[in-house]
């Protein structure tokens, strides 16, 4: 068998398996796989349609771990920020710990700048740290 279909057999293998798994890691080691039969089938020496392949398989795997890490690097903004909750009462008036209703369950959360403490006032939600709320009065920009 020639050496451009044994390339292209192991790229269609590659690129089929991505579809799979998903990971885009076989993608462009398949896309490599093609690039090795591209050579081979002009003429390369085994050499050269390794390196080409080698090139390709790099650059992809490269990208995809950049891409990776570019998408993990940015957090996740809750849903629950910029929602109102109602003020019940005061835990810890000093520390600013406070008891709210959302979603008609009992939070606790920390309560950041000017709050009158009264039953029934609105705050809004800050930020979410584990189960405590963060709330201020004014809604996040």
């Amino acid at each position: 068998m020639q050496a451009h279909f044994l390339w292209l057999i192991v790229g269609i293998v590659l690129i089929v398996a991505e579809l799979v798994t998903g990971t885009f890691y076989l993608l462009f080691l398949g896309l490599a796989a093609l690039v090795g039969a591209a050579a081979a089938f002009l003429g390369a020496s085994l050499l050269v349609q390794a390196m080409a392949a080698t090139g390709v398989a790099v650059a992809g795997v490269m990208w995809v771990q950049r891409y990776r890490r570019s998408i993990e690097a940015k957090p996740m903004a809750s849903l629950d920020v910029g929602q109102h909750v109602s003020f019940e009462s005061w835990i810890s008036q000093a520390d600013r710990v406070a008891r709210v209703q959302y979603r008609d369950a009992h939070w606790d959360a920390t309560v950041e700048g000017d709050c009158r403490g009264e039953a029934g006032e609105i705050l809004y939600i800050v930020a979410v740290e584990g189960s405590m709320l963060r709330v201020a009065k004014g809604r996040p920009g």
